[in-house]
């Protein structure tokens, strides 16, 4: 069997070290890295990038679109989990489950965009009910999510880790200029004609997000409650290993009424809920920041484009 060569560019951040632990479960292929001191230099990393059959980038947007001009050949891959490229239409949209087609649009692509850890669960929870019609287009779309701050990276990390300041110990809203940056792929993906209004909440934990979507059945297309949306969310996933669609008396699912944000930590899956009536529904979707988020994603699309078992690495 083939053995691969990959190599990720921005190995020392969190979702690099990330995607090394996954590489490390991972048989018939070869990680190539780069000494420390020469990571930033241009040659090195370009030899490195052209001799790799698979390139993950995790760097600043900027970096990414450096490091894929240094590609000379026509065999690199490149797994992408910066921002750069995700609503490039030369790109593909490393979401599996976003349509039926979508994994052969990975197996056959050679760039290849990891999605943004709230595009993920916000996408997966509202684009088959906009794909069916249940949801108009024009749906002023609102959404919260509860994250930990390893998606922050080293500094914000840090900032946890190191610090005993009393205003780390509640949640913290950002992003208030409503201007997140995973906002265009979240209106692109999810076939919305405007961009929701989202507000992200940091917790003092490490990993784990919650996106909690609510939802007002009189305005949509179609008359449905929450339990037939629970049915359809679960039909459309029904083939898809990943994304598990909770039964819609998910009373079971809580602990003593209160929601485990963390149920899907180290593991590559994305578990959908639906609670409400037929006036008011709130769908939420929980996942690992750092696997089905990150870096598990981007192992994900890996196998797929190499041809391996999608679960590979990461069950």
């Amino acid at each position: 069997m083939m053995t691969y060569k990959i190599f990720v560019d921005g190995q020392e951040g969190t979702t690099g070290l990330k995607i090394h632990d996954y590489l490390s479960e991972i048989s018939n292929i070869e990680v190539i890295t780069i000494e420390s001191e020469k990571r930033k230099d241009y040659e090195t990393r370009r030899a490195l990038i052209n001799e790799a059959d698979v390139v993950f980038l995790c760097l600043p947007d900027a970096a990414s679109r450096d490091s894929v001009a240094m590609v000379n050949n026509n065999k690199t891959k490149i797994i992408d989990a910066s921002t750069a490229f995700r609503t490039n239409p030369d790109w593909t949209y490393g979401l599996p489950e976003l349509h039926r087609s979508q994994r052969t649009k990975i197996q056959n692509s050679f760039r290849v965009t990891v999605p943004g850890c709230h595009a993920t669960g916000f996408i997966l929870a509202i684009h088959p009910l906009v794909a069916e019609e249940i949801i108009p287009r024009d749906y002023p779309m609102s959404f919260f999510a509860l994250t930990g701050y390893s998606g922050g990276g080293k500094k914000l990390i840090s900032e946890y880790q190191d610090s005993n300041s009393e205003q780390l110990f509640a949640p913290r809203h950002y992003a208030l200029n409503l201007n997140h940056k995973h906002l265009p792929e979240m209106q692109l993906y999810s076939g919305l004609n405007t961009a929701p209004l989202f507000t992200p909440i940091v917790g003092n934990y490490y990993q784990g997000d919650a996106i909690s979507i609510p939802l007002i059945p009189r305005i949509f297309n179609k008359k449905v409650n929450a339990s037939n949306i629970q049915e359809m969310l679960a039909s459309y996933y029904r083939d898809d290993r990943f994304v598990r669609v909770a039964p819609f008396d998910s009373e079971a699912y809580l602990e003593d009424g209160f929601f485990n944000l963390m149920k899907c930590n180290n593991t590559n899956y994305l578990d959908i809920f639906v609670f409400g009536h037929k006036d008011q529904i709130l769908l939420v979707s929980r996942f690992d920041n750092l696997g089905k988020g990150a870096s598990g994603a981007a192992i994900q699309n890996m196998n797929i484009m190499l041809g391996f078992d999608e679960e590979t690495g990461l069950v």
